[in-house]
């Protein structure tokens, strides 16, 4: 075991922080193209990029990894889900704004709280001819019901009781106990539908290299390489007569050398990329005359992770000392070269898709400046410890590096003693799930999201029968429970905010920053959704090639 103390001072913060990028003029909203400084605005990111206006016959879009599935169960990740989301559909659609509208489901009804009735669209036919049934609907949802399911998505069906058709194009969902995440989760990838003949006929090859994927996309799979590329083709004959793409085919690259794929940008080998932490060469991306670089509305958040309840961070005042002495706005400038915005509490607004009023007039209340006397009193009443911090690293990650560095800075400020493990890359997502991994730690940086525009799916996390509370915290099961089973937004709201005081206050997770969606497209084609909806919807129908 190696521990690394790596601080950078406070004053070397501040001048690395000088170096770095701040703000943009001229250009559409959450878009440069060009030399400029950064400086994002959470009221000034896009959902979406002008429409192109060619046809393109290739559109060339790397990914950072290749997928290990595509098959929508098991595809809660960033690539896998930037594939999907141009195949398979859900039964309601995220939009470019992130807000819900009806998808697979011409609508839904709820007579009670524990009951939903989807009446599926007519007329819909699968990539192979085949119609969409309630019984391919009712199949892809019962397979990630119960304890025996293998879906990524299981935290969304716990409270499922029953899928079945209960009509020639109905579903109902019955819920043991009210459940507000489930309805909204039908537009991610948990509400994705499947063919259900060919699922049953490929078994464990269904949605890999060896087997078959068949949905209802706007695109559809072509060839699979694996190891080299993956190919979807427009889908000719796509239902919502809305969308014509004009894009015929996308071929998927898998870049994983952060370096190698900015230069693939930069010289026009690859037409686009989601980045979802900001890579080390963004500023060369917006210097470049090839490429537009847009920042999009997003749910996603860094944040630090304590994970060891009998270490120092077990302690809640030491949690509430390290954030206090955190300088946020340096961090997002040096660690995220402007390209993240400070954050107070975990839930970012751009979460905020009901009860507005009521998260702002709360949010107003939360501060990102430092407060280092109030740290070092906290640190006194917790008995100034001496026993290190140790904070877990990933290898060959700058932005745990540089992150772990500006956190080490604030702890020495206040007395506290913050080390770092490196752990290799293909090691660290062990920490997510296995306690003997975490063994020896106090805290991991994690980038972390929600799934649609509700801060409860976030906060949700902090129950104690959730296994991302890693310090059993449990400061605010009972509120949890409650805003569960509150089907009223507005009731809901007022609890949620009372559970995010309490996650804000008691720091079972220390937020650092929010992480705008960072989309590059060449310069040749246009159209591309760089909001968080490019993970659950089609964000490739409108591109096309520009003039």
């Amino acid at each position: 075991m190696v521990l690394r103390k790596t601080a950078l001072g406070a004053a070397a913060v501040v001048a690395v922080a000088a170096l770095a990028l701040a703000g943009c003029t001229g250009t559409p909203k959450g878009q440069t193209s060009g030399p400029s400084e950064l400086s994002l605005d959470l009221t000034k990111l896009a959902t979406t990029t002008p429409a192109g206006t060619e046809p393109v016959d290739q559109l060339k879009w790397n990914l950072p990894y290749e997928p290990s599935s595509i098959d929508p169960i098991f595809t809660w990740n960033y690539a896998e889900n930037t594939v999907t989301a141009n195949l398979c559909e859900s039964l309601m659609r995220i939009k470019p704004d992130l807000s819900i509208e009806p998808g697979l489901a011409s609508k839904v009804e709820t007579p009670d709280d524990t009951t939903l009735v989807y009446t599926i669209r007519d007329g819909v036919t699968f990539w192979d001819g085949n119609p969409l049934t309630a019984e391919d609907v009712a199949y892809s949802l019962q397979r990630q019901i119960g304890p025996d399911t293998k879906s990524y998505w299981s935290d969304y069906f716990h409270n499922v009781a029953s899928a079945t058709v209960t009509g020639p194009l109905q579903v109902t969902v019955k819920l043991s106990k009210p459940d507000v995440l489930f309805a909204q989760a039908m537009s991610s990838a948990a509400g994705a539908i499947v063919e259900k003949a060919v699922v049953e006929a490929d078994g464990q090859a269904f949605g890999t290299p060896k087997g078959n994927l068949q949905c209802t996309g706007p695109f559809k799979v072509g060839a699979w390489n694996s190891g080299k590329s993956l190919t979807l083709e427009r889908n000719d004959a796509y239902w919502d007569s809305s969308v014509k793409p004009k894009v015929k085919e996308i071929s998927f690259s898998f870049i994983a050398d952060e370096s190698t794929a900015i230069n693939a940008l930069r010289t026009g080998d690859v037409d686009g990329q989601f980045f979802y932490l900001p890579p080390a060469g963004l500023s060369q991306l917006q210097k470049s005359d090839k490429v537009t670089t847009t920042f999009g509305k997003s749910f996603v958040f860094w944040t630090l992770a304590a994970i060891n309840k009998d270490g120092a961070m077990g302690d809640e005042k030491i949690r509430q000392a390290l954030s206090l002495a955190i300088d946020r706005s340096a961090l997002t400038k040096v660690v995220f070269q402007g390209a993240g915005i400070p954050a107070p509490t975990i839930a970012g607004p751009d979460m905020w898709g009901y009860g507005k009023d009521e998260f702002s007039a709360a949010y107003k209340k939360f501060d990102v400046k430092p407060d280092l006397e109030k740290a070092k009193k906290l640190v006194e009443e917790a008995g100034s410890p001496k026993t290190p911090i140790v904070l877990a690293v990933q290898g060959s990650s700058a932005v745990h590096e540089q992150t772990a560095s500006v956190i080490q800075a604030a702890g020495q400020a206040i007395g506290l003693n913050v080390q770092t493990k490196v752990i290799p890359v293909e090691q660290f997502g062990n920490l997510y799930f296995d306690p003997t991994a975490r063994k020896g730690l106090d805290g991991f940086f994690t980038t972390n999201y929600g799934d649609f525009a509700d801060p409860l799916g976030v906060y949700s996390f902090f129950e104690s029968t959730n296994s991302h509370d890693y310090i059993q915290w449990n400061g605010a099961d009972e509120q949890i429970a409650k805003a569960l089973q509150t089907t009223d937004d507005a009731e809901r709201a007022k609890l949620v905010v009372d559970i995010q005081e309490k996650v804000t206050q008691g720091l079972p997770w220390i937020p650092l920053a929010y992480e705008p969606t960072t989309m590059i497209q060449n310069k040749r084609i246009s159209g591309a959704v760089p909001s968080f909806a490019y993970l659950y919807s089609p964000w490739a129908v409108a591109i096309g090639g520009t003039k």
